[in-house]
């Protein structure tokens, strides 16, 4: 079975045809997503998503490009998801040092305080870590949390074993399916196999096969077969290793 580490089934985008894409992501395989919100006002959406369909695990955040319209309030409104139970994770939440308006300081604020919930909940952690690699560290060796995913992760190799020596696995997707993106294949070609897990970010990230157009979780099936050709290895083998990757990184995902 495959797991969608991250995708926001939640998005707009799939308004239109969402039963359609959770159908096509079954048909290859796919038989778990895991959808972080990314505001306050996506948790009911994320939340609705899971109680709707039993392959739909959702995670409860506030993304760093989002907490320009965030209140003190959210952090109460999510300190109340999280202890109700249900969520797999905090996130998605993280720094985002690519966008050039972005606020760092109260990116800085909303995720550290983040982090003090995970910790608070026992809870791994989704990362949003653009070009944001060593603040995120810095705060993750302070404030201890249960691991989690780094989302996308495109970082130095240095970068990627300090993430997995705390106890992370590391999020490739479409960015792998694009022959200019030579760091991350050869990342994803040679980190350690158990470091690793699938994602799409659909609708975002589409893959080189589908360049401008909608990302859908059914393509996390076509990245195992690309990650096993990059890793010379059988792809249902890399499945079975990857799919154990997500369980142990999101250790509340139910087994089925």
């Amino acid at each position: 079975m495959l797991i969608d580490t991250h995708c926001h089934l939640d998005a707009a985008e799939f308004d239109p045809d969402r039963d359609a894409v959770l159908a096509a992501a079954r048909a290859a395989g796919v038989g778990g997503l895991v959808v972080p919100a990314v505001d306050a006002d996506s948790f009911a959406r994320v939340e609705a998503l899971a109680a709707a369909h039993p392959e739909v695990h959702c995670a409860f955040g506030i993304h760093p490009l989002y907490v320009d319209r965030a209140l003190e309030s959210d952090l109460e409104l999510l300190t109340g998801r999280l202890a109700a139970g249900g969520a797999v994770a905090v996130g998605e939440i993280g720094l985002d040092n690519f966008v050039a308006d972005a606020d760092p300081v109260r990116q800085g604020y909303f995720y550290v305080e983040q982090l003090k919930l995970a910790r608070r909940f026992g809870l791994p952690v989704i990362l949003h870590i653009r070009r944001a690699q060593d603040a995120i560290l810095k705060q993750l060796r302070r404030i201890e949390v249960p691991g989690g995913i780094a989302h996308a992760f495109n970082g130095s190799r240095q970068q990627a074993e300090m993430f997995i020596a705390l106890g992370f696995k590391l999020g490739f997707g479409g960015a792998m399916s694009y022959e200019g993106s030579r760091r991350i294949r050869e990342l994803a070609a040679t980190l350690p196999l158990e470091a690793i897990v699938l994602e799409t970010d659909a609708p975002d990230m589409p893959p080189a096969w589908a360049a401008g157009q909608r990302n859908e979780p059914a393509n996390v099936a076509r990245y195992a077969t690309l990650l096993a050709e990059l890793r010379g290895m059988a792809v249902d083998e890399l499945i079975a290793v990857t799919t154990a990757n997500a369980r142990a990184a999101l250790p509340r995902l139910p087994l089925r």
